[in-house]
């Protein structure tokens, strides 16, 4: 069975694996202070162009979410996402267990704009109801969409004129950022946002995200915030060594850029095989609509999501492609669509 269900399926980059061996018995202070740690705090400080940016190396993308958001909010305070937001869909509820409530808005391709936004603010009037005060996104969205420059720039204006934090999910921005024509770089992040992470789960580490907070107000204390939340590790020499090896030399984007390629080849095959797409995605996941029976068969083969059902016929499939897709498997999976 060919899995093209997550982009975490498989381990780590064996780069990775090598630099935590080769370092497995240097001792090293603990977390989150240790030479690796420090070393990946500069490449990506670097990469960014802001030596004034905070980073914070968080094992998991829920709980990145979840320690930043209430850490920044206060407690009447909510934050604005699309309806298929990660926070409001895909974290078991945990933005509203710290107490504070996710507002959603309708999306139809998963991004937020001003005008969808704006809505949310207004009905919000006065103190008998909560205060939006943070709007979240994700680049990649959970669609597969991806931000450009001028969208992310618009709604970082908007942010400012209204008052609002602008958090980025980066959990797939690698991949969002390696989609020709966006416009967007780490420093194009950094400055657009309050704060924003790098995720490496999804993007050839074991496991971790790199949390970025730009906004100084913000910065204060947030290592507290980690230690009460679980997140600071006495090993975090764990997460250091692994993003310094994935930015050490562009590893990261290398890897990003192969996982949008095996997309690509997928959603040209599919499309030349004259099957619709429930989104235009252009990053590492795509979204085919095929007939029910098909998806059966294609299932005695391959691992994917059933995304939505869109008649009595015919639904939407997720297939996500990874840093370690192998060639060999995207065109098994087209040559099985030939054969229908």
């Amino acid at each position: 069975m060919i899995s093209f269900k997550n982009d975490y399926s498989e381990g780590a980059h064996p780069r990775i694996l090598e630099a935590l061996a080769a370092t497995n018995l240097e001792q090293a202070e603990g977390y989150g202070l240790d030479r690796f740690c420090m070393e990946a705090t500069g490449l990506l400080r670097q990469a960014m162009g802001r030596n004034d940016a905070d980073v914070h190396f968080v094992p998991g993308g829920t709980q990145t979410n979840l320690i930043a958001l209430s850490a920044f909010l206060r407690p009447y305070e909510a934050a604005v996402a699309a309806k298929t937001g990660h926070i409001a869909v895909h974290e078991t509820g945990a933005i509203e267990a710290t107490g504070h409530k996710v507002f959603v808005v309708d999306s139809p391709d998963g991004k937020l704009t001003p005008a969808l936004i704006a809505p949310a603010l207004d009905f919000h009037t006065d103190e008998h109801m909560v205060k939006p005060r943070l709007v979240y996104v994700s680049n990649s969205t959970e669609l597969g969409t991806v931000y450009g420059r001028k969208e992310l720039e618009d709604l970082r204006r908007f942010c400012l004129q209204r008052g609002l934090l602008l958090f980025v999910d980066g959990a797939r921005i690698g991949s969002a950022l390696c989609v020709p024509g966006c416009g967007l770089d780490l420093p194009g992040m950094a400055d657009l946002s309050d704060a924003f992470y790098i995720g490496g789960t999804k993007n050839g580490a074991l496991i971790g995200e790199a949390l970025v907070i730009s906004t100084p107000s913000l910065k204060e204390n947030f290592r507290f915030h980690l230690k009460q939340r679980g997140a600071m590790l006495a090993k975090g020499r764990l997460l250091g060594i692994q993003f310094a090896e994935l930015f050490r030399d562009g590893l990261y984007f290398e890897l990003a850029m192969h996982a949008n390629r095996m997309a690509d080849r997928l959603r040209e095959a599919i499309g030349e095989a004259g099957f619709p797409f429930l989104v235009d995605s252009p990053s590492n996941q795509v979204f085919p609509i095929f007939p029910d029976r098909l998806i059966g068969k294609l299932q005695e083969y391959f691992d994917f999501h059933v995304w939505s059902k869109l008649d009595e016929g015919h639904s939407s499939i997720r297939l996500v492609t990874s840093w370690a897709t192998r060639e060999e498997s995207v065109e098994a999976f087209i040559g099985k669509l030939e054969q229908r």
